[in-house]
């Protein structure tokens, strides 16, 4: 049994937009670099042909991966429920003086650099269910870091 995808509607869409263009655009260019590379003749020495095969199988592999993430995508539904974290919420946080904001979303759009957070992460999975001025304590390799929830969106 396939896991289910957890996605928002963006998060789909830019699946489907990444699907679209390895389809589309991106294996036919690796199989003009495939037919290219043949008519240079000799394929055991052809470091083209390889590297272009190496690509092709990538490319097919991402796409099969791609397709059975679409196939199997939940979207996630964030409820206006401000009143506690779940996935989907935006939590407004405080921890070490500074203040700073995630997205919980599913393990497939985390971002850490843009704030999106896994909802499987340590600190994703530690905020689940807190409700604004809960103090969570996530507990990493370095050491232990409190959170305090400011605001739900």
């Amino acid at each position: 049994m396939n896991k289910k995808v957890l996605l928002t509607e963006d998060g789909l869409k830019k699946l489907h937009e990444e699907l679209k263009h390895l389809k589309e655009e991106r294996r036919k260019e690796i199989i003009e670099r495939i037919q290219e590379a043949i008519s240079h003749g000799d394929l055991s020495e052809n470091a083209d042909y390889a590297q272009a095969k190496e690509e092709q199988a990538f490319i097919e592999g991402r796409i099969q991966e791609l397709e059975d993430m679409i196939k199997n995508a939940e979207i996630i539904e964030h409820r206006a429920n401000n009143n506690m974290v779940s996935i989907g919420s935006t939590v407004a946080l405080k921890t070490n003086g500074k203040d700073v904001k995630y997205t919980i979303v599913g393990s497939n759009e985390a971002n850490p650099a843009s704030g999106k957070i896994s909802n499987e992460s340590l600190v994703g999975k530690s905020l689940l269910g807190a409700k604004v001025g809960q103090k969570v304590v996530v507990q990493t390799t370095v050491g232990k870091t409190e959170y305090e929830v400011v605001g739900i969106e």
